[in-house]
């Protein structure tokens, strides 16, 4: 059983009450997925558990909770059933990742690809797709529906991330377009069920919705800005990692939609494979210089600010307030 002292929130929340509140519930959804994670064999059973297992900032489903906090009803046990789904899709979808990428590690631990093989780990993905959908069933077809079209725009995400934008098309566009639907579509699906299974209105519901989308995509983005911007010993991580992997990140579409020929020596380095570590050192160092870096970062605040604006529904109070504070937190992160 776990104990609501022992959780972390991953939003910033103020408010002691709500935080409690907040983690108690947390500690139900994490016995709550322990149980859901489980196959019919003991094998099964570890392979569906192992990334659950690695942690993780269980950010969508305290999204439920605290959207949930915007209704009459937070404690509905829906609102727990939904915490679960939006969970477990994301458990599978890393699973699907990890195969995508060729990942060795996520969350500090073994990837499942690397642990068991591809074939585990993509039918693994497949089984906590569809254990989410049975726990998406006792939620109503209205909730059936949210789930298939969020599923939908996920894996075209996915796949968009597999394929160059096509000719004419803004590649800008394109890479924004595939983190919307990675990573935006599931966020907003988080804060429109917390609202839904907690009884808040319509206009709620949207505006959180919309409010989640904008601020799942920013939070990708300011990953995207930390991965050039930061020192490892600050963040964590190896800076340029996505750099030298040749992943398209907003810095870099940013500055490789540059016409200024001060940028010739960046925009040769970045079309080419940076394997060669001072080639990566040079690039990443313009790349810090480069107006991209304050052009990716004002994008970013401003889509926090836009995300800020949809709260204009809800009341002032602790609810509001660590919405408004984690889109500042995505605006100003460090690490």
């Amino acid at each position: 059983m776990s104990s609501p002292q022992s959780v972390a929130l991953a939003l910033p929340v103020t408010d002691e009450a709500l935080a409690e509140r907040l983690r108690s519930r947390m500690a139900l959804v994490e016995d709550a997925l322990a149980g859901h994670v489980r196959g019919r064999t003991a094998y099964v059973s570890e392979a569906a558990s192992h990334l659950l297992a690695a942690g993780g900032k269980r950010f969508r489903p305290l999204l439920v909770l605290l959207a949930a906090e915007a209704g009459p009803r937070p404690d509905a046990p829906e609102v727990l059933t939904a915490a679960c789904v939006v969970e477990i899709t994301h458990l599978g979808s890393l699973y699907h990742d990890d195969v995508m990428d060729e990942a060795a590690l996520r969350r500090g631990a073994d990837s499942a690809n690397s642990r068991y093989d591809n074939l585990v780990a993509i039918l693994t993905g497949d089984f906590l797709f569809a254990r989410s959908s049975e726990l998406t069933a006792e939620l109503g077809a209205d909730a059936v529906r949210i789930q298939a079209q969020t599923f939908t725009r996920l894996v075209e995400g996915q796949i968009l991330e597999t394929v160059k934008p096509g000719p004419g098309e803004d590649p800008l566009a394109h890479y924004l377009e595939v983190v919307a639907g990675k990573t935006g579509s599931l966020i907003a699906t988080s804060a429109r069920y917390g609202a839904r299974f907690s009884g808040a209105g319509p206009e709620i519901e949207e505006a959180l919705a919309a409010y989640g989308e904008i601020v799942g995509a920013a939070f990708q983005l300011s990953d995207d800005i930390l991965d050039i911007a930061s020192e490892s010993d600050e963040s964590g991580k190896t800076p340029g990692t996505d750099l030298r992997e040749g992943v398209p990140t907003l810095p870099v579409l940013m500055a490789q939609a540059s016409s200024d020929p001060a940028d010739a020596r960046l925009l040769e380095l970045l079309g080419a494979p940076l394997v060669d570590d001072d080639l990566h050192a040079e690039a990443l160092d313009l790349l810090r210089k480069h107006p991209a870096m304050d052009q990716a970062r004002s994008y970013v605040v401003g889509e926090a600010q836009r995300a800020k604006a949809l709260l204009g529904v809800l009341p002032e109070g602790p609810v509001r307030a660590a919405l408004e504070a984690f889109a500042d937190l995505v605006a100003l992160r460090t690490a």
